[in-house]
Formats: C-alpha cells, sequence, structure tokens
C-alpha cells in the first residue's frame, strides 16, 4: 500500500464531516427561526443569510423547507425521547416526568419551537401535521405503557385506563410547559409536581 493508497480513506472522511457539520449547523440556525417567526413566517433565504451561505447551499443540504423542519423536530425530540423512556424503566413515571421538566428548564428555545410548530400543524395542510400526530401518538402509548407498569408495581394509586391517564398527562405537561414559556415566574415543577399527584394518586418523589 503507497501512502497515497494509505491517506485516501481520511481524505475521504473530510467531506463527509464537512458535509454533517454542515448540515448540523443548517438544522440549528433553523430552529431559531423557526421558534422566532414560525414554519411559515421563516423562509430557507433567511436561514442562509444567518449562515452566510447561498441559497444553494442550503438546498442542496435541504432540497425543501418541509424536510428541513422534519430534521429540526427530531433534532430537537429523539434525544430526549429516549432519555424519557429509559427514566421511566428506572424510577417510574413521576420521577421521569420531573426529571424531563428539569431538563426542558434548560432549553425554552426547542421547548418554544415545539409548542409553535404543534399549534401551527394542527392543520392539516401543514407538512409537521402527520409528525405531530405519529409522535402525540408514540408519546402517549410509551407513557400509557409506563403508567401499566407503574400500577402493577404499586407506584400509583390510579388504578383507571392507562392509556387515558397517559393522554391527560400529555395534555397537563403541554399546557404547564406553554404557561412557563409565556411567563417563566412559575414554577413549572412544582406545578407539574401537583398535577401528577392529582391525576397519578401518588407523592413526587423529593430526590430527582
Amino acid at each position: 500500500m503507497t501512502e497515497e493508497t494509505a491517506a485516501r480513506p481520511s481524505a475521504r472522511r473530510g467531506p463527509y464531516a464537512k458535509s454533517a457539520q454542515r448540515r448540523a449547523d443548517i438544522v440549528s440556525s433553523a430552529t431559531s427561526v423557526f421558534a422566532a417567526r414560525g414554519y411559515r413566517g421563516g423562509s430557507l433565504r433567511e436561514i442562509a443569510k444567518q449562515l452566510g451561505l447561498s441559497l444553494t447551499s442550503v438546498v442542496h443540504h435541504f432540497p425543501s423547507k418541509s424536510e428541513l423542519l422534519v430534521a429540526v423536530l427530531e433534532n430537537a425530540d429523539s434525544a430526549s425521547i429516549q432519555s424519557f423512556e429509559e427514566d421511566t424503566r428506572e424510577g417510574g413515571v413521576t420521577f421521569a416526568v420531573l426529571r424531563y421538566v428539569r431538563r426542558n428548564l434548560e432549553r425554552p428555545e426547542m421547548l418554544r419551537l415545539l409548542a409553535l410548530m404543534a399549534a401551527e400543524a394542527s392543520a392539516p395542510d401543514h407538512p409537521a401535521h402527520e409528525w405531530f400526530r405519529n409522535r402525540y401518538e408514540r408519546v402517549i402509548v410509551a407513557l400509557g405503557v409506563a403508567v401499566r407498569r407503574d400500577q402493577d408495581k404499586g407506584r400509583i394509586s390510579n388504578r383507571g385506563d392507562a392509556e387515558r391517564i397517559a393522554g391527560a398527562l400529555v395534555a397537563v405537561w403541554d399546557g404547564l410547559q406553554l404557561q412557563w414559556l409565556i411567563d417563566p415566574r412559575r414554577d413549572l415543577v412544582a406545578g407539574m409536581s401537583a398535577a401528577m399527584e392529582d391525576l397519578l394518586g401518588t407523592h413526587a418523589p423529593r430526590d430527582t
């Protein structure tokens, strides 16, 4: 193997790494733009300008604004959902929810984006309509499994239908987060703790 041949793999990796970083930068910029202006108010041209790129460069990575929106939503949601599901298995629903709420206090821009996009996506013709419909279904089903597990383990006293409890919990969760985004003086953790005591029939753990 010559030195030239040996050097080729790293040379190939360079452009791929640069392309991945460029995509990440575009997603990050789009997150800010969509959070501030909404999907319909934001534009690929504005995202390109924010990054000092040409519109052609942005379109090369994301041929349409709807594709970029999905990438932004997946980036905002995927890691958090995975860690939340792990926490429900480890410490139960109350533990997982309060831990998730505390994490979310550190990323208001992401919460604002999801809240704004969810409202816009209620329109059936919105490009994120199906994404949010599937997301709510996935979250409620997964949370219902966790509620049922807690019922079986005696962690919660509410013996009602687990999936209906999960749906109600998601609704309360979304509503309290929206109130906090509008008025950050509200104590989101205390609000969720009280809501779960009422809804699940359990006391929130002190050390979460």
